[in-house]
């Protein structure tokens, strides 16, 4: 199958592999994330206590299919990797959309790691570079599943007694 190039936003219901310069975003500041310019992509974390806010999850039909806000966007994955270490940086949610899944955060001392477990009500994963992980090389991925449902899955690295790093709004 020959390759090609595509320039701008393309919805494909079976999904595409990405490469190249334009899949890697640095996240320097607040942002509120679109599916056109950052799903499918690695989002560098490059602010300590930034924002990072998901984009609500569309399960319905459009009415208007040009308009990028009311697409499908189930499927759509958000990977953030932790480059800058985490000194109060946030995921959230809407606030109707909420996380299921889990992450583990592993501690740099001889001590366990722990896995922590999302609750029904969680739409706000904090990290801050020690007991919540967020420290550089620590990872999200994130994916729409279903009506009001983000998949949460992870792996955090951090230091001291560690807590969960998911919250309510």
């Amino acid at each position: 199958m020959a390759k090609t190039t595509f320039s701008g936003p393309v919805q494909s219901l079976a999904g595409f592999i990405s490469a190249g310069s334009n899949s890697v975003v640095s996240l320097t500041a607040d942002t509120t994330l679109t599916v056109a310019a950052h799903a499918g992509k690695i989002l560098l974390t490059n602010d300590a206590d930034g924002v990072f806010t998901l984009p609500s999850i569309v399960t319905t039909t459009p009415s208007d299919p040009t308009d990028p806000n009311q697409l499908n966007n189930l499927g759509a994955t958000f990977t953030f990797v932790v480059v800058t270490a985490a000194t109060d940086m946030d995921i959230v949610t809407d606030g109707t959309d909420k996380f299921l899944g889990m992450v583990y955060t592993g501690i740099t001392t001889a001590a366990t790691g722990k896995t922590w477990v999302s609750a029904a009500s969680n739409d706000v994963i904090t990290q801050n570079g020690t007991t919540q992980g967020g420290v550089a090389g620590s990872y999200i991925r994130i994916t729409a599943i279903a009506s009001a449902q983000y998949f949460v899955e992870g792996m955090l690295l951090g230091s001291g007694t560690i807590v969960t790093p998911f919250a309510d709004a």
